[in-house]
Formats: structure tokens, sequence, C-alpha cells
């Protein structure tokens, strides 16, 4: 399966969790235990693994529990090389996610694995001219923590993840980026349920 089919059938999936509030065929909450949507965005620091440089940017992501426990996450990271340096990296992602509720759905962590496509952009030494914009297919696995700060929004305190660029010649490279952000929960409050 190539690139492009798995973003497809993602964005696929993703339109269909989004529907999913509006169908009132059973009880939201039974509906929403079958799977639940948050969508969300942030800041990353990554150390690239081609330069001593800690590059910096945004990352937007999404969760579909599809079940209590497992889902899949989708991904996309674009960091920077400081100023004056035009060098960067951009990564889409998708994959499974393993998570647990604690505390009454107060704290969730998880972890994951990725697979995706990475895009390094090069350039030559003392200018401000792009060399290579180089696309490469590349694994990860991390982890994190989500907070629930209320019924719709939650709060990530923190995302590992550990890439590994296989076909980054000469010898692949394995970046380390760290996250953090906060997303939007759809549907019922049910993922994170509150005592009543």
């Amino acid at each position: 399966m190539d690139f492009l089919q798995v973003i497809r059938k993602s964005l696929a999936l993703f339109s269909l969790a989004v529907a999913l509030p509006a169908v009132h065929a059973q009880s939201v909450y039974t509906a929403s235990r079958r799977a639940d949507l948050q969508v969300g965005g942030g800041y990353s620091i990554a150390k690239p693994d081609s330069t001593a440089d800690k590059f910096k940017g945004f990352y937007l992501y999404f969760d579909l529990d599809l079940k209590h426990h497992l889902g899949i996450e989708g991904e996309f990271h674009k960091v920077n090389q400081d100023d004056p340096g035009k060098e960067y990296e951009k990564t889409y992602e998708i994959g499974p996610r393993y998570s647990r509720s604690f505390k009454d759905g107060l704290f969730r962590p998880y972890i994951k694995g990725m697979y995706g496509r990475g895009v390094y952009n090069f350039q030559l030494p003392g200018t401000s001219t792009a060399y290579a914009n180089l696309a490469y297919n590349i694994w990860a696995a991390g982890g994190g923590l989500d907070v629930r700060a209320n019924r719709r929004i939650n709060i990530r305190v923190f995302d590992y993840e550990y890439q590994d660029w296989p076909g980054y010649q000469p010898h692949g490279i394995a970046p380390q980026v760290m996250s953090f952000g906060v997303a939007y929960h759809f549907g019922s409050d049910s993922r994170y349920p509150t005592k009543r």
C-alpha cells in the first residue's frame, strides 16, 4: 500500500469519525464508546540527527479511538533550523495507538507506532539557497500523556517520538521529536467520564 492510499483511507476514516456525533441511531454514550475523536496542534522541538542544531516548529494531530484502548493517530510535523538556516524536516505519519485512562479519565498515557513519509530540505553551505528537497519512508515509535482540561479540551503534556529514516544516505538518520499541544474532543465526554 503506497503512502497516498494510506492518506486517503485515513481521511475517509477521519470524515466518518467527524460524522459520528450526528448519527442518533443509538445513544450518544454508546456511539461515542465505539469511536472517539480529538484533533489538535502544538509546538515541536526536534533533534534532527543530521546536524547538531535543534529544529523548532509546529505539529498537528488527530486521535481516533476505535475501542476503549485501541485507536489510530495521525500526525504532521514541520520543524525548521533557526535563523539564518533554511533546513527543515516535514513528516506525515499514521499508525496504531494504545492508551489507558486513570483518575476517572483525567490522565491518559499512550504509546504509538507510526509509518509515513519524511521530507528533508537542505541548503548550500554558507548560502540561503535550497540545495535539495528529498523524501523518505520513515518509521517511528513513541508515547505521551494527555490530561483532560474540561469536557472538550485535552492538553497534550508531552509527546515523544523516535523516528527512523532508513533511506537517508549514507546510513539513515534517527531524529527525535518532543511535542506539546492542545486538542478539541468531539462527541460526548464519555471518553473522559466525570464523577456524578
